[in-house]
Parts: C-alpha cells; sequence; structure tokens
C-alpha cells in the first residue's frame, strides 16, 4: 500500500506550519504502507494542482492532506469538505475569495472516505488528544479536502482519502495569548502516525458515537 501525506507550507504570518513539519518527521514506511510526502502550497488553486500532480506521480491507494488548525487542542481528522472558499485572511498569493464555489460540477459536499473514527479512536488509545471534526473550515484546507473527494469522485474511485487537522506547534505559541492551545510536534507526528496505522488496518469506519451537539 502507498499512502501519498501532504502538508501546507506556513501562512498568516507563521514562520513554521506544523502540518508539513510533522508529516517531515513520519517514518517512510507505518504499517507496512510506503509513506509519500509532499508539501502544498497555502495557495487556492494551485494547492489542488500540487495535490493531482503527486496523485498522478505516485499512484497512492490512499491520500490523506494534513493543516493547522490554530485554535483547536486536539488532532481532527475531519469528516467532510463543503464545496465554496470563503477566506477570512487572502491566501500565500494575495487571493481572498467571498462565496465561491471550489467546483461548479461537484457536489455540495463529499464526505471523507477514511476510517476517521477509527483514527481517532486509535490516537485516542495511544493518550494523544484527538477528536472527529464535522466542520474543515472555508479556507485552503477545506478547498483541498473538498478538491481531494472531488478528484477521487470523478477521477480516481479507487483511491481513498480525507484531511486531518493538527494544532499549533508549541513554538508558534510563545507570543500569542495565554492559554493558546499548542502540541509538541513530535507528538502530532505521533498521533498522525497512529492515524496512518488506524487506516491501513481498517477498511470501514467503527460504529461508535463521536457526534456533537453543535
Amino acid at each position: 500500500m502507498k499512502i501519498l501525506i501532504t502538508g501546507f507550507d506556513p501562512f498568516g504570518g507563521e514562520s513554521v506550519n506544523p502540518a508539513f513539519e510533522a508529516v517531515k518527521l513520519l517514518p517512510d514506511t507505518i504499517a507496512g504502507a510506503q509513506i509519500i510526502k509532499q508539501e502544498v502550497p497555502t495557495e487556492f488553486g494551485r494547492a489542488g494542482e500540487v495535490l493531482e500532480a503527486a496523485m498522478n506521480a505516485s499512484k497512492p491507494d490512499v491520500v490523506i492532506c494534513i493543516g493547522q488548525a490554530g485554535g483547536r487542542s486536539a488532532i481532527t481528522p475531519e469528516k467532510v469538505g463543503i464545496n465554496i472558499m470563503d477566506g477570512r485572511i487572502p491566501d500565500n498569493a494575495g487571493y481572498q475569495p467571498v462565496d465561491v464555489t471550489i467546483r461548479e460540477d461537484g457536489e455540495t459536499a463529499y464526505f471523507t472516505s477514511l476510517p476517521v473514527k477509527a483514527m481517532v479512536q486509535k490516537m485516542k488509545d495511544a493518550g494523544i488528544p484527538a477528536a472527529l471534526s464535522y466542520t474543515a473550515g472555508s479556507y485552503v484546507c477545506n478547498y483541498l479536502m473538498y478538491t481531494l473527494l472531488y478528484l477521487i469522485d470523478k477521477k480516481y474511485p479507487n483511491i481513498r482519502g480525507g484531511f486531518i487537522h493538527v494544532p499549533y506547534a508549541m513554538e508558534q505559541v510563545v507570543n500569542k495569548p495565554l492559554g493558546t492551545p499548542s502540541m509538541d510536534l513530535h507528538q502530532i507526528a505521533r498521533g498522525l502516525e497512529k492515524a496512518v496505522e488506524a487506516v491501513v488496518k481498517n477498511d470501514a469506519d467503527l460504529a461508535v458515537d463521536m457526534g456533537t451537539t453543535h
């Protein structure tokens, strides 16, 4: 099995992005699966182009995209990507879409094909804070998740794919307000490794309650 794992470059004035920094720490093999690592730009449009080029080059069985969710205290696999771009801040190319459709011929939303509940459980069993998320936002992270699932739906039906958000790295919060959540990069990487193990070992997801009320 080959698994393509992507991570974003820094954005929003940050000097690092824990997404790709953690991806770089992953071993080259996890649970027998070959791990292929790819950095993607935090740019609407170009991120999807880089992703598809990497998919065509590596021909993976699974694609997992990783992004930063500053303010979250846990590693959060995402359940759904929605067909909208609404940028709170400009991307790294200066583009700031407002209520723009990602794909005119795409569905309103696509659900992940990864066993996200099994991924959360595997991380929690290892003592790593994790939770299932039902919103990937409306910035480049959601754009890339939606684009991945669109490509799977339209062109790569045999690939499984999804997205994981990670907290700030600890060094990013030194000058942020007291109490801003963060996680050690090696802990993030360990969590991602456990999530990948769950993907390798689970074709179907767990039937357990991980819903939210709001």
